[in-house]
């Protein structure tokens, strides 16, 4: 049996709650949709200025009842201005302010928030494989020969190529073939996981040992990848910021309510050691000025109130970069929450809108390559 929503809204030139219409409603979003000479008409107390159609996006599912997710464009306009103002502020906030993990785990831990996926978490994500499917997380790309991958710096390309190869064959009859790979782990055009000493806190690596003692000429002694290699098994869940395969606004800043808005759309509780698979529906292989959304500092307390333990996604941080980066710089440095940077999503989000759930075993298997600050990583999800 159906429900009917009365679709209502503040109209940015009146000052109270007014009803647009009704619309028969199932577990989706539903548009209402009228002339700025109709809403007059339909309020014939009130003189509204012709300003177009106005618009409202209404999610509704029978236990939560009606949630208002749009409204006009031009107070759309303004409150994504407003709320970019007070994102601005935040992120100057004193550093003792910011969370971090640096006291929790003891002074030597190189784990991070990995401490939260338990033996639970783990038996967890073992029930969510159910179907025998299984989805790669991972950008594909191209390796460039080594010859010309080396372009000269401030050239036309987004950054140096992120895989360059070297064949080692000279012509000759050969026994067998190979090749040498010089790979720039910390490349957008690379799915790839992020180890706590990629990201120091001023003269410190987390949590709390000294760069020079941290990392070497020889390769990284504290806060590497290594942890990581014995490899990574806990839930998923996806939250799909931008459904069926849509972007988010460059310059959009992804908060707490996005997140809380995201997570009640699925339906799913989040439980502490599960990790967080966030969609915006970008590839951000681009050009280091061009604009690309990122979340802001209320989405990493997100994180860290929810027990979040590894971060996945194909946005993290906005272009151009405010200071203190969230994600790289709190997240990843303070909290020693591991990121997974550069993912691609828009397979797994397919998948998951068409078995209708959002949950998944989540493996991240690196490879065993010691004293890195990060590795390249094929992430699969599990049904």
């Amino acid at each position: 049996m159906s429900d009917v929503l009365t679709i209502s809204m503040h109209h940015h030139a009146l000052p109270r709650l007014e009803t647009l219409g009704r619309t028969t409603a199932g577990d989706t979003a539903h548009t209402a949709r009228c002339t700025a000479a109709r809403y007059a008409h339909l309020h014939r107390r009130r003189r509204v200025p012709d300003t177009g159609d106005l618009k409202v996006e209404a999610f509704f599912r029978p236990t939560d009842g009606l949630k208002i997710i749009g409204e006009t464009t031009a107070r759309a306009r303004q409150s994504s201005s407003a709320r970019n103002r007070r994102r601005r502020q935040e992120q100057r906030m004193a550093e003792d302010e910011l969370p971090s993990n640096w006291a929790r785990w003891g002074g030597d831990d190189q784990l991070g928030t990995l401490n939260l996926i338990d033996t639970t978490a783990r038996a967890r994500a073992a029930t969510e494989v159910r179907e025998a499917r299984h989805v790669s997380l991972a950008r594909s790309v191209d390796p460039v020969p080594l010859t010309t991958g080396l372009g000269p710096v401030g050239g036309p390309a987004t950054m140096p190529a992120g895989v360059l190869q070297m064949v080692n064959f000279n012509g000759a009859k050969p026994l067998a073939l190979t090749d040498s790979l010089l790979v720039n782990t910390h490349n957008a055009a690379l799915t790839h996981l992020d180890a706590v000493s990629h990201m120091p806190v001023g003269d410190q690596i987390y949590p709390g040992v000294p760069v020079q003692e941290a990392v070497t000429p020889t390769g990284v002694t504290h806060g590497s990848a290594e942890p990581f290699t014995a490899g990574i098994v806990t839930r998923g869940i996806l939250l799909d910021l931008a459904p069926e395969r849509g972007s988010l606004p460059a310059d959009q800043y992804i908060g707490a309510a996005d997140l809380d808005d995201a997570l009640a759309r699925t339906g799913v509780s989040f439980e502490s050691g599960d990790a967080l698979v966030l969609r915006g529906g970008w590839d951000i292989n681009l050009p280091v000025g061009q604009p690309v959304p990122g979340l802001d500092l209320s989405a990493v307390r997100w994180m860290d109130e929810h027990g979040v333990s590894v971060y996945v996604g194909d946005i993290g941080d906005r272009r151009p970069p405010e200071f203190p980066m969230p994600v790289h710089q709190v997240a990843l440095a303070r909290l020693g929450l591991p990121l997974v940077d550069a993912a691609h999503l828009d397979d797994l989000a397919e998948v998951c809108a068409s078995l209708g759930r959002w949950t998944f075993m989540l493996v991240l298997a690196p490879p065993r390559i010691t004293k890195t600050t990060g590795l390249l990583v094929n992430p699969l999800a599990i049904f």
